[in-house]
């Protein structure tokens, strides 16, 4: 099966997807990587050589415009439609298409970056399963406070990774820990890291964290 093409509604439908590690059909796992505001698929894809897993399935979809949605994730969901609502649906074709493939939920991470780290906890909330895992570096749940996901419990047992400088000018902290409550409550494995400082970026022991949770990816309990 080969993955070419986002086949969601505008205006992300019909971009790419770029692709590194093995084919699909002949992975351990696979990692959704969904890249930052302004960033672009060849830019978190260059993050799967840190991780050290040949043997996973490393796809990441292209924003139109390097955009997944045009105003902050803490504004009115309204605001952001519909491009939210495309992005949302390009995730979860995406995995639709690694299930077909032979990659059950277990066995699929989502993780993002940024605006892409919002998305990758907005998508695992929007369509729940026990996921292989959920990353968030550098991001929270969208909306307002009163339109923010409740939890499901069809999550549980997933890890989920968190991780944030304490004060980011993009993502406020209360946004990260009420998002890690959610995910907690649900059932989740939930890790929250936040650094001291102020960058935006991903660090070392993100990407330590990371690569011993694909270690385990796909493996039996």
């Amino acid at each position: 099966m080969t993955l070419s093409q986002t086949r969601s509604a505008p205006p992300h439908g019909g971009r790419p997807i770029l692709a590194a590690g093995a084919a699909p059909e002949e992975a351990r796992g696979a990692v959704v990587m969904l890249h930052g505001r302004g960033g672009s698929a060849e830019d978190i894809l260059s993050l799967s050589a840190y991780f050290r897993h040949g043997d996973l399935a490393f796809l990441a979809p292209a924003a139109a415009g390097n955009v997944w949605y045009p105003q902050r994730f803490i504004e009115p969901r309204a605001v952001n439609a519909p491009y939210l609502g495309s992005a949302l649906e390009t995730v979860a074709n995406l995995l639709d298409d690694l299930n077909a493939a032979g990659l059950a939920d277990e066995r699929i991470v989502i993780l993002g970056f940024s605006q892409g780290a919002c998305l990758a906890l907005e998508a695992a909330a929007r369509r729940p399963a026990r996921y292989g895992g959920v990353v968030a570096l550098s991001g929270g749940l969208i909306g307002v406070d009163a339109e923010l996901w409740q939890g499901d419990e069809r999550l549980a047992g997933t890890p989920v990774l968190l991780g944030c400088s304490e004060r980011d000018g993009h993502i406020p902290l209360t946004r990260v820990e009420v998002s890690a409550e959610r995910f907690a409550a649900s059932g989740a494995s939930v890790t929250k890291r936040i650094y001291p400082g102020s960058s935006h970026g991903v660090n070392d022991d993100e990407v330590g964290l990371i690569r011993t949770l694909l270690t385990g990816l796909g493996q039996p309990a």
